[in-house]
């Protein structure tokens, strides 16, 4: 068990070079850390040995364009392990081109024509691919991953799970099951009686019955008792039926909005809704978050990516040095993934891909595919893996018991991922299925799902389509 939790913490600091804390970035006044001297050689002694990091680099810049620097800087987290195996063993630098969050395309198609050699891209979020490929931004990546190879071999299927037209676009570096889970406060499921949702889930008992009973048992509006917070759980909710709204099937888009499983979740939003224990977007609550409600005991359930808690101490001028995750959640926060589907065949789980797009005319394609061997060589090496460990532990705070249930969680994913690719084939189609107004949202507003479905099918069907026909 050892080994399996040094394995997880370093895909855990893997993963911190390629958290975003929101749409613009993180903020926050820490100056940069990084790792110590020691350790640096430590890590170069490492690199150096490992046989499957091979040849060398001759342009050692890559270009990185998104609103998140994969170099340490104000969100409290060292120099990450992989960047600093790609330092030492390659000399490789990552020149961050900054731009935020919602005009990332815009400032990646105007480096594209200007021929700024932009290298790599994001594709984490699931809205680069395959509209990427099929638009021309993103260039196919056989010819520098060798997905074959030693480095690459445990997520080979992953890969070839996302291939578009014959030819792998996307780089899968991991697979992790982080993408949504339930956070919570150990003290209020407590004085409500409960069992805690960790206890419950480790006897496969935490579904959506327990989830929805709980609910019941804390929502008093009028008192300010209120269920669910943040901008994800429709999403969360929906993968754990374990049919995306549009699947990607033998290198096929698929429309799956007339899929009874999605039916059934989409009722069971409707219900929630009518129980008022919906917050966000409803009523006085309003669309900004509160995550400082659920160390209030006001909010039961905050189910958000676990990047929520990845941040560490953003202000060195206040002298409480606990992390942001802590003072937002309480002392006494936990998480445990999306309750179960009871009418599903698994516990399926909201699925992340650590993934990465080479950006057609990069001057440096051959740099980030070295880079790229570097974030895998931090999962496959055994050394680089403890050397995550404490690395993780020092910086984000987080307990044993924490880091066990995101091996757990990863663990799920990679045995059963749920992927969703309704953001990744145009703007349209993803403000279509996105709309509160008569969406994949909408039934958690008010609106039934038959009506929202007889409204956008036709409309999705086309698009789609039209995605694989070009």
């Amino acid at each position: 068990m050892r080994k399996m939790k040094a394995a997880l913490a370093a895909l855990l600091i893997a993963s911190m070079s390629m958290v975003s804390f929101g749409c613009g970035g993180a903020g926050g006044t820490s100056s940069v850390k990084d790792i110590d001297s020691m350790t640096r050689e430590e890590v170069a002694s490492i690199a150096a040995a490992d046989k499957r990091l091979t040849g060398e680099l001759e342009n050692k810049t890559i270009k990185w364009l998104s609103d998140w620097d994969i170099n340490p800087g104000a969100t409290g987290k060292s120099t990450p392990i992989d960047l600093a195996i790609f330092q030492e063993r390659y000399g490789g630098e990552i020149k961050w081109i900054q731009c935020t969050y919602a005009e990332r395309y815009d400032k990646l198609a105007n480096a594209i024509n200007s021929d700024e050699g932009i290298d790599f891209f994001y594709a984490g979020n699931f809205d680069a691919f395959p509209k990427g490929a099929i638009r021309g931004m993103f260039a196919p990546i056989d010819d520098y991953v060798d997905f074959d190879s030693e480095l690459w071999a445990d997520v080979k299927e992953a890969n070839d799970s996302v291939m578009w037209n014959g030819q792998h676009y996307m780089a899968v570096v991991q697979v992790t099951g982080d993408n949504c889970a339930v956070i919570y406060n150990r003290d209020t499921i407590s004085e409500l009686g409960f069992d805690d949702p960790a206890e419950l889930f480790e006897k496969g008992e935490w579904t959506w019955d327990v989830f929805q009973e709980m609910l019941a048992a804390h929502v008093d509006v009028p008192n300010g008792k209120y269920g669910i917070d943040g901008w994800w759980f429709e999403s969360g909710l929906s993968a754990t039926t374990g049919v995306p709204y549009v699947g990607l099937e033998d290198g096929k888009l698929v429309n799956n909005l007339s899929d009874p499983a999605i039916e059934r979740v989409q009722n069971f939003m409707y219900d929630l809704y009518n129980n008022d224990s919906i917050a966000i977007g409803v009523g006085d609550y309003g669309w900004s978050d509160k995550p400082a409600n659920i160390g209030e005991g006001n909010t039961l359930f905050y189910p958000c990516g676990l990047w929520a808690l990845y941040g560490g101490d953003v202000d060195t001028t206040d002298e409480d040095t606990r992390p942001d995750w802590k003072r937002n959640f309480g002392e006494n926060c936990f998480f445990v993934p999306m309750p179960a589907d009871p009418d599903a065949d698994e516990h399926y789980m909201p699925t992340n891909m650590e993934s990465y797009m080479f950006v057609t005319g990069g001057h440096n394609p051959e740099g980030v595919a070295k880079y790229l061997d570097c974030k895998r060589m931090t999962i496959v090496n055994e050394a680089a893996k403890a050397i995550g460990d404490e690395q993780f532990v020092k910086d984000y705070q987080w307990t044993e018991e924490m880091i066990e249930m995101k091996l757990t969680m990863d663990e799920m994913a990679l045995d059963n991922p749920v992927l969703d690719f309704k953001g990744g084939i145009s703007t349209d189609l993803a403000d279509m299925l996105d709309s509160s107004e008569y969406g994949v949202r909408a039934a958690s507003r008010g609106t039934p799902w038959n009506e929202s479905l007889a409204t956008i099918k036709d409309a999705v069907d086309t698009m789609v389509n039209e995605a694989n026909n070009s």
